[in-house]
């Protein structure tokens, strides 16, 4: 594909978007049907019933289900992106900021990472104890299914007997979508709210919002949403694109190396979530280092904003 010597000028915002949101409904349709074709491909039409009935809970499938996982990240999140970029005719590169990042300031991304856990693991179990008033409880058992269902396949997609598993698992896991979904939300819907709005916090938020939401797992909603707004400012501070994804993969990362450590030592994944690893006067450092290290990290970059 041909791009022009100079920038050329980009549709607007509004268009931008719109044209964003039909890449990626029509990149969830061709997942959907590449992914059920793969599942049927390996395991025949009677795989589908008998995963629905299983609750995803079946080892047998956990092949197919991993590419189906790869299909829908690939084709919901990271090719609706790039073909924005094309359909602007403008680099990928310098349409989402892809500057390579320095070394220091990819260990000012990991230190801010490390010191968040605790906070964030309080935010997490914050969330978990969420309760609806009464006139709601029909709302709050719904969302009680839903991320029963959805804990039942991330388990079973986290599930690792060998190396190998825990390789692909970092692969389809961790660094896939950390690419993928920042390329998404923050280079794609954050960057056309920031020029539909002009106001960055409001195009960091609303993004983040819908970056949580767009999960459906309602019981990790807000943990979530405070993660986008994270790698938001880094992306907005930076001026880098890959600072982000550096945060994201880290973060996901986590997730897969804590759910190797449980099953190394026979444990329930379930303890991964569900259990308190810190003081309550860990948090508070937690939440001081953490906005220490962000002040810094705009300090260093002079808080610049994105073109």
């Amino acid at each position: 594909m041909n791009f022009n010597s100079e920038k050329p000028e980009e549709n607007s915002a509004y268009v931008q978007l719109l044209i964003l949101c039909g890449y990626v409904l029509l990149g969830t349709i061709a997942g959907a049907i590449l992914g059920i074709g793969a599942m049927v491909g390996l395991y025949g039409m009677e795989s589908l019933q008998n995963l629905t009935m299983a609750g995803g809970t079946d080892l047998s499938y956990l092949t197919g289900l991993r590419i189906a996982q790869t299909l829908t990240t690939l084709f919901m999140f990271l090719l609706p992106p790039l073909l924005l970029a094309a359909t602007e005719r403008i680099k990928t590169t310098e349409f989402y900021g892809l500057k390579v990042p320095s070394l220091q300031l990819l260990f000012l991304v990991f230190l801010i990472m490390m010191c968040a856990l605790p906070v964030m693991e309080w935010v997490a179990l914050a969330n978990q104890k969420m309760v609806f008033p009464d006139f709601l409880k029909p709302v709050e058992e719904w969302m009680r299914r839903k991320e029963d269902e959805a804990m039942k396949m991330t388990v079973l997609l986290l599930t690792m007997r060998q190396v190998w598993d825990f390789i692909i698992n970092i692969l389809m896991i961790a660094m896939l979508p950390a690419i993928a979904e920042e390329l998404l939300f923050r280079g794609g819907v954050q960057r056309s709210f920031l020029r539909m709005f002009g106001n960055p916090h409001v195009a960091i938020w609303l993004s983040a919002f819908i970056f949580s939401a767009i999960h459906m797992q309602f019981y990790g909603f807000f943990p979530r949403m405070f993660l986008g707004a994270a790698f938001g400012y880094m992306y907005l501070w930076t001026g880098s694109l890959w600072c982000s994804m550096f945060a994201h993969f880290l973060n996901n990362g986590y997730a897969v190396c804590v759910a190797w450590y449980l099953q190394l030592h026979h444990m329930p994944l379930s303890e991964a979530d569900n259990s308190s690893n810190f003081k309550w006067y860990g948090y508070i450092i937690s939440l001081i280092l953490t906005t220490i290290l962000f002040l810094y990290l705009k300090q260093r970059t002079n808080g610049k904003q994105l073109d």
